[in-house]
C-alpha cells in the first residue's frame, strides 16, 4: 500500500538521554510519523472516522516524548509507534523518525536520529 499520513515535524522539549544532565535539562526533540493505511474510504466519502485522526496522533506523541524520561531515542521511537499502532487500528504500519539537535560532541552536528518502521501483526 502506497497510501501514508504524514506528520512533519513535530517540536518538543523533553528530557531523554543517558547523561546526567540531559534528564535534568529540557532539550529538542522533533518527531516525524509517518502513517500507512487505506485513505481512500475517507477519500470518495470525505469522512473522518474512515481515516486517522491527526489531533489524536499528535496528542498521543506529545504525550510520551513529554511526560517519560528514556536513555535512548530509540526506546522514545518504539513506544511511540508501539502506541500509534495499539490506538490506530486502521493503521497498518507506522514509520517514527526522532530527531535530537542539541547532542553534544566533538564538532559540527545539525541533529543525531533514529527511523524505525513498525508493521501491524494481523
Amino acid at each position: 500500500m502506497s497510501d501514508r499520513i504524514v506528520l512533519a515535524g513535530m517540536v518538543f522539549q523533553a528530557r531523554h538521554g543517558v547523561l546526567d544532565w540531559e534528564k535534568s535539562t529540557a532539550q529538542r526533540f522533533e518527531v516525524d510519523v509517518e502513517l500507512v493505511l487505506d485513505v481512500q474510504p475517507a477519500g470518495l466519502d470525505d469522512d473522518l472516522t474512515r481515516t486517522v485522526d491527526y489531533r489524536a496522533v499528535y496528542r498521543v506523541v506529545r504525550q510520551i516524548v513529554e511526560s517519560t524520561t528514556y536513555n535512548l531515542i530509540e526506546a522514545l521511537a518504539e513506544a511511540i509507534a508501539h502506541e500509534i499502532l495499539a490506538e490506530q487500528p486502521l493503521v497498518d504500519e507506522v514509520v517514527i523518525r526522532v530527531r535530537k539537535p542539541e547532542v553534544r560532541l566533538d564538532g559540527p552536528l545539525d541533529s543525531a536520529g533514529v527511523e524505525i518502521r513498525r508493521v501491524r501483526n494481523r
